[in-house]
């Protein structure tokens, strides 16, 4: 019999393509979406026909411990990865935070122990180092909650943690760097720059720019998740997903504009920049932890891998999903 899987967050952006990585892979996959009154189901609603039959479909919340058990019935594997995530948002309802992030995950991890799931892979994110100490960032750096949606992210990890170590529950970290590519949301610093010069803007407005990152095609993110997922050697480790290179917000500026053959102004919007303790101005992952114990590599690696999915990511937003963003409005 095939696997079954159940994936939190899959109408997400990298939720879905994980979605269609373990699809053609040849899991029995079942997603869970947040329910809505419109009945949209994220990004799922763009696969093809033949697609949308092949999975199963749960819609409930992560923070109902109910709802979570019972999507979690008969699965084998559980891919978390239902979180708010956007960190500006985060200034502003930061009680949302703790419910969708910390509970939610509590939710997952008390099902998967209930019902005896065979693994339960984890979603942390790069935010939780806040600005690097050293570089690269191993995974023994220090956490450090530079804003509530990192702190709640930082405690979601910590309970996964507990559950291996209590009770012995086969949870993995997964923990990836700053993934961008298709279907990620304007409110992150790639499609934000990339929107507004297909838009026709000559100024664009940014935050700060000069953090750095380390930016992870979303291929390659997936990629780790099923890396993490299928190793014999993962269960109780936490694993960082990153290129292993890093880049200004300043010069991924400058490389979009050139590939998109334009010239720009940066004009700095205060309403984008962080408080100045809560900005993180430096990310670079050291990822051979991942390369070690679950045999991954990024193929999306330095400049020229980093104009690569770049490339993918802009011909995404350019073909025909401009009509699907507010490009003159802020997302929070």
């Amino acid at each position: 019999m095939k696997m079954k899987i159940l994936i939190t967050g899959a109408g997400g952006f990298i939720g879905s393509h994980l979605t269609e990585s373990l699809l053609e892979k040849g899991y029995d996959v079942k997603v869970f979406i947040h329910y809505n009154s419109f009945n949209s189901y994220g990004w799922i609603d763009s696969f093809n026909s033949e697609t949308k039959k092949s999975i199963e479909i749960f819609a409930g919340d992560v923070r109902d411990p109910h709802g979570v058990k019972k999507s979690m019935h008969g699965c084998d594997m559980v891919f978390h990865l239902a979180a708010l995530i956007g960190i500006p948002y985060s200034y502003h309802s930061p009680s949302s935070y703790v419910d969708t992030n910390v509970k939610g995950t509590l939710n997952v991890l008390q099902a998967a122990r209930e019902l005896n799931v065979k693994k339960v892979i984890h979603t942390s994110t790069s935010e939780v180092y806040g600005t690097a100490s050293f570089v690269p960032i191993t995974e023994n750096h220090p956490l450090v909650g530079q804003s509530p949606y990192s702190a709640s992210k930082i405690s979601a990890d910590q309970i996964a943690m507990s559950y291996y170590y209590s009770f012995e529950t086969p949870v993995i970290i997964v923990r990836p760097f700053n993934t961008y590519g298709p279907r990620q949301s304007a409110r992150a610093v790639i499609p934000t720059i990339i929107l507004q010069i297909a838009a026709g803007k000559k100024r664009i407005k940014l935050g700060s720019i000069h953090p750095t990152r380390d930016f992870n095609y979303v291929q390659d993110t997936v990629r780790g998740f099923i890396a993490a997922s299928e190793s014999k050697n993962a269960i109780g480790e936490v694993i960082n997903i990153g290129s292993n290179y890093e880049i200004s917000v300043k010069d991924t500026v400058k490389i979009i504009s050139d590939l998109m053959d334009t010239n720009i102004d940066i004009e700095s919007d205060e309403n984008r920049v962080r408080p100045v303790k809560s900005e993180v101005d430096r990310l670079w992952a050291d990822n051979s932890k991942a390369k070690r114990l679950i045999g991954w590599s990024p193929l999306y690696c330095g400049v020229q891998g980093f104009k690569r999915g770049l490339k993918e990511t802009i011909r995404f937003f350019e073909k025909s999903n401009i009509e699907k963003y507010k490009v003159d409005t802020y997302n929070v």
